[in-house]
């Protein structure tokens, strides 16, 4: 019993020290929109989005690589990020947490398997575990939007396992 007090209390006190990382800015600077439309989506991730000056960026020389990656894609009917794509997300915080001025939208999307219902919510449960890591990461949370569209918007139409992984996603995409 004293155990699990214990192991509770200490939870507790992570999560609080978790919810208090994100700073506040009383004033936030103009936003400027500098995505450039560009051509169709292509499978390496840029989509029609031009990536992230590299000039301005704190971080690791690998971001430049990892900042051309807007999409981190996900396992069969799962919210979770695995190694790789975490690095990508890491990458967009820093870049953000480096850039102020800069917003992101985050897009849901799932593949064509299961009710439009439960493709949205899985969708939305994508993109909070983005923008959920974003946030433990120093980005305010007033920086980034959310948008599921579940099934609707697939990158590509066939109904294979390879169109499938491409299409279960979250788009990443400075505003």
């Amino acid at each position: 019993m004293q155990m699990n007090f214990r192991l509770a209390f200490c939870l507790v006190g992570v999560l609080a020290l978790a919810g208090c990382a994100t700073g506040t800015r009383t004033e936030e600077p103009p936003v400027e929109d500098k995505t450039a439309p560009g051509a169709g989506a292509g499978t390496e991730g840029l989509g029609d989005q031009a990536a992230p000056s590299p000039g301005a960026l704190p971080g690791t020389a690998d971001d430049a690589d990892l900042l051309a990656k807007r999409r981190v894609h996900f396992e069969f009917d799962s919210a979770a990020l695995d190694e790789e794509n975490r690095r990508i997300v890491e990458a967009h915080a820093r870049h953000l947490n480096g850039n102020p001025n800069l917003r992101v939208q985050l897009e849901g999307h799932t593949d064509e398997r299961g009710t439009r219902e439960y493709n949205l919510a899985l969708g939305e449960r994508r993109a909070q575990a983005v923008e959920r890591l974003m946030r433990v990461l120093g980005v305010p949370g007033n920086r980034v939007t959310m948008n599921s569209y579940g099934e609707e918007k697939p990158l590509d139409s066939a109904h294979s396992e390879s169109a499938w992984r491409l299409n279960r996603r979250v788009e990443i995409i400075y505003r």
